[in-house]
Formats: structure tokens, sequence, C-alpha cells
């Protein structure tokens, strides 16, 4: 059982880090990355212990992913959350049963941070005539799955 609540922890925390803006990142504070990401400072170059905290390997992992989500397209912040629950959903499917647990606490914390609205005005117009039924809907967006690969609602429509 506590290894499930450290899985949901962890999850909540990739998530977190996955929206939030990299201008909005410790890293990016201590000048350890740039707006876009980029790094700066390799970690091997940092010397104080809070910015060692600021860069972690699950920063750097969240980081990589963050760039290659936004060099695919995915780069708005609703469309990496359905992406990124859709991918952790049908990778273990044990936390299918959360699905809505890891949706309600991730919605609350952008509504405590006041980040919610700016999120769903984030998004475009997204027609409403697919080629096949969702894979999965996570935070209302539908996600669909082509050639083995996740895309939200508004992007495949293009592919």
């Amino acid at each position: 059982m506590a290894n499930r609540a450290v899985d949901l922890v962890i999850t909540y925390r990739v998530v977190k880090m996955l929206v939030t803006p990299f201008e909005r990142q410790e890293a990016f504070k201590y000048g350890i990355i740039d707006k876009d990401g980029k790094v700066l400072k390799k970690y091997t170059s940092l010397q104080k212990r809070e910015e060692k905290n600021a860069y972690t390997q699950l920063h750097r992992f969240v980081f990589n992913l963050k760039r290659i989500l936004k060099k695919v397209g995915l780069g708005g912040r609703l469309g990496s959350f359905a992406v990124a629950l859709g991918l952790l959903l049908r990778e273990n499917k044990e936390y299918v049963p959360h699905k809505k647990l890891i949706e309600s606490t991730i919605i609350s914390y952008l509504k405590e941070t006041k980040q919610y609205d700016n999120l769903l005005n984030e998004q475009g117009d997204v027609k409403s005539i697919y080629k096949q039924d969702p894979y999965m809907t996570c935070f209302g967006i539908d996600v669909y799955e082509k050639d083995g690969e996740l895309y939200p609602e508004d992007k495949y429509e293009t592919i």
C-alpha cells in the first residue's frame, strides 16, 4: 500500500512539473535552465544545496520530457496533462481506478494556484469529427491513439 501512495505522489509531482512553465521552476530562478528549459549549468557544477534540490534527476527527466513534448507540438499544458496521464494509465493499468482522483487532485491544485482558467483558455477550437473513438478522456480532453502514439484531440486532427 505504501508503494502505491509513493507512486501517486511521484505521479503528482511529475504532472505538476510538466505543466509549470520553465520560468516558474526553481531551476530557472537559480539560472540553471533558461526560459525554454535549455540547461545553462550542468548538475556537476552546482555548489549550493538549494541549486541541487532545484535540479534533481526527476527535474532533469521532466524538463527533457517537456522539451520533447514541445518539439512534437504538445507544448500546451492541458494537452501535456492529458498525454502524460494517458501514458501513465496505458503503461500501468493499476492507476486506472485512480484516474479520477489524479485528475481532481491536479485540477484542485490548478484552481488553488489560479492557473485553471488560464489553462482552459489556452486550448483552441477543436473539430468534433474524428476517425475513431478516443483511447481515453483525461481532464475532459479526448486522447487518441495512432500508430502506438497518444495525441490530445487538438493534435489528432492534424496527423
